[in-house]
């Protein structure tokens, strides 16, 4: 028999966001993974598990860059799948921990359809947890979405077209990491008389959480890279 390999999303960035299954997958696995940091630091989903850790559990750090070229990731997935799987094969479990949800734009997905891909034989489970929206709302005392409202979430924005769209068709929008694309996203939200209406959460749940309401005088925020932008959209 073959180890499980457990993907547990560990939340946004309080380490008590993480569900009692996912901690109890997490502190009985001999083996625990999650996406090295860089540097040499140790990355999110580390910091948010490392006080739930044992001293003799194996803590192994994945290296997925941040690029965008195919072949450079597919290397770096069958790498971490390699690496998984030579303790899967001898019946160890390895839980893969990331921030938020390991089903929302996460890195889990790519690393489990690989690991599935070279040994069929291979069991794997997912483990929900708290993404970053969620957090945000909580964090901004308001719901996420009520009664009939579509929520629209871009994973990045590429394109301004791509924010016209969703905002034509949204009652609620989140931009994910916007940081990169603030400046491009502000105009496009003063002209639909939005910015009241927008907020930005930096660091969801972390002890370094910052949050920005009504960004009408607010048109060139510096945010770090775990950023998000909620709009609500349908408000008046």
């Amino acid at each position: 028999m073959t180890g499980t390999l457990y993907g547990v999303g560990a939340g946004p960035g309080d380490p008590e966001l993480i569900s009692v299954k996912g901690l109890r997958l997490l502190q009985s696995s001999p083996v625990v993974a999650f996406p090295a940091g860089l540097g040499g630091k140790q990355g999110v989903a580390q910091q948010i598990v490392a006080q739930w850790l044992r001293p003799d559990q194996v803590q192994l750090a994945l290296g997925f860059p941040y690029v965008q070229d195919e072949a450079t990731l597919r290397q770096a997935w069958e790498n971490a799948a390699a690496q998984v799987w030579n303790y899967l094969q001898r019946g160890d479990d390895v839980v893969f921990v990331s921030e938020g949800d390991v089903s929302f734009y996460s890195t889990f997905t790519y690393l489990a359809q690989t690991v599935m891909q070279q040994h069929p034989e291979a069991q794997v489970e997912t483990i929900p947890g708290i993404c970053s929206p969620m957090a945000a709302a909580a964090a901004l005392g308001l719901p996420l979405t009520v009664r009939a409202e579509r929520l629209v979430v871009l994973p990045a924005l590429y394109t301004v077209a791509d924010l016209e769209t969703a905002l034509d068709t949204a009652d609620v929008l989140v931009l994910m990491k916007v940081s990169s694309v603030y400046e491009q996203v502000w105009p496009v939200l003063e002209r639909r008389g939005l910015l009241q209406h927008s907020y930005v959460v930096e660091r969801a749940s972390q002890p370094t959480q910052v949050i920005h309401a009504d960004l009408r005088d607010r048109p060139s925020l510096k945010l770090p890279y775990f950023s998000l932008l909620l709009v609500k959209c349908g408000r008046d």
